[in-house]
């Protein structure tokens, strides 16, 4: 899209000559802070993911019965590349390590990563820095899907993993019901795209609650209950491969439009004068992303606070690009949601704490914080 000249543009078009666009209104917003951090950006996600692939090992290896570091990577060794090819460890601790827990922390690591990736993009969309993963209704229409699965066995015929599916299937109907609202006057905006989320989340649990109301079981409604503040306690090998290829996948896509993002981040007239139609780009963005948090609610539940925190410490250790704020959101957003599940799971023992119960906990002072930091005129 070219932009006219002063002397020969009206309009809009006029008024948005002479104004920065691409990679240097990018590079202008980043501001002196920002430019001072540039040099220790690489080494910062560096350092973040070695922290992250740490602390799945270490992860993995605490518990009710504990399995030293190096005894697990020889596990996941064996399991994979075959080396060692000998067992020199107990058959328990092998099965532990590689039926149980490896699957589970992978699923927290992978979860975590989206919801701080989804927090970026989605804080980036609306503009608003309040915004969060399950701003969109996505994670209300997962649990009103899981709920009628666990209650009134709805889609019992879909197998073991009914209950995910149901989750995912509710996930894409409450997509397909804000973005219709949204639509209904015209462009997508960001103010019609949050009223349109909180709406369809309002209802949504209201649903949900209806269903648990009426539920016959207690044991079922404890069920619901729990999924619904989440867990990664069925986290299996059977679901995992699936939940990494659609929420890698939507992570990726995420990164791929890093630009773009950081264009709407500016403001739609930024956006348009840099040739990027912001509704379109909204319209796909938020698809990509109630997807991918579709995916992660279906197999872990409900889980707060991650993707409202996570994208704020990555700002202040990463800046304000997203070529290098997404990757350091997913990183940050791994460990946190590691070491959540294993204090949800060591806390109480023998009990288990619902891991949203946790990041609840955990998140509950950022957000306070951020509170505090906001501008006496918002």
């Amino acid at each position: 899209m070219s932009v006219a000249s002063p002397a020969t543009g009206s309009g809009p078009t006029r008024e948005l000559a002479g104004r920065p666009t691409g990679d240097e209104a990018v590079e202008r917003s980043a501001g002196p802070a920002d430019d001072r951090r540039r040099w220790s950006r690489r080494p910062t996600l560096v350092v973040l993911t070695a922290l992250a692939l740490t602390s799945v090992v270490i992860a993995i290896g605490l518990g009710p019965v504990a399995v030293a570091p190096g005894t697990v990577v020889r596990i996941i060794g064996h399991h994979t590349i075959g080396f060692p090819d000998t067992r020199a460890w107990a058959a328990t601790h092998d099965s532990i390590i590689w039926e149980v827990r490896l699957p589970r922390v992978l699923l927290g690591a992978i979860v975590g990563a989206a919801l701080g990736v989804v927090g970026v993009a989605l804080q980036a969309i609306v503009r608003n820095p309040l915004a969060e993963p399950y701003l969109l209704g996505v994670s209300s229409g997962a649990s009103t899907g899981a709920a009628a699965a666990i209650l009134f066995g709805v889609g019992a015929g879909l197998g073991p993993e009914s209950v995910s599916l149901m989750a995912f299937f509710g996930a894409l109907g409450a997509l397909a019901l804000v973005l219709a609202l949204a639509r209904s006057t015209g462009r997508i905006t960001p103010s019609r795209m949050l009223v349109s989320g909180v709406a369809v989340s309002y209802l949504l649990s209201a649903t949900t609650s209806l269903l648990i109301l009426f539920a016959d079981s207690t044991e079922g409604a404890r069920a619901v209950m729990f999924w619904l503040l989440g867990s990664l306690v069925n986290a299996d090998w059977s679901t995992l491969p699936i939940g990494y290829a659609g929420i890698g996948a939507g992570i990726a896509l995420v990164f791929w439009w890093r630009r773009r993002l950081d264009l709407l981040a500016l403001g739609d007239e930024t956006a348009i004068a840099s040739g990027v139609d912001p509704g379109r780009t909204r319209l796909v963005l938020v698809v990509v992303i109630a997807l991918c948090v579709g995916c992660a609610v279906s197999l872990s539940g409900g889980i707060g606070f991650v993707g409202l925190a996570v994208p704020h410490i990555a700002r202040r250790v990463a800046g304000t690009v997203h070529r290098h704020l997404i990757p350091a959101a997913a990183a940050i957003g791994a460990l946190v949601l590691v070491w959540a599940d294993v204090a949800a799971r060591m806390v109480l023992q023998p009990r288990e704490l619902p891991i949203g119960v946790v990041t609840g906990v955990l998140g509950g002072p950022v957000l306070v914080a951020l509170v505090r930091k906001l501008p006496h005129t918002t």
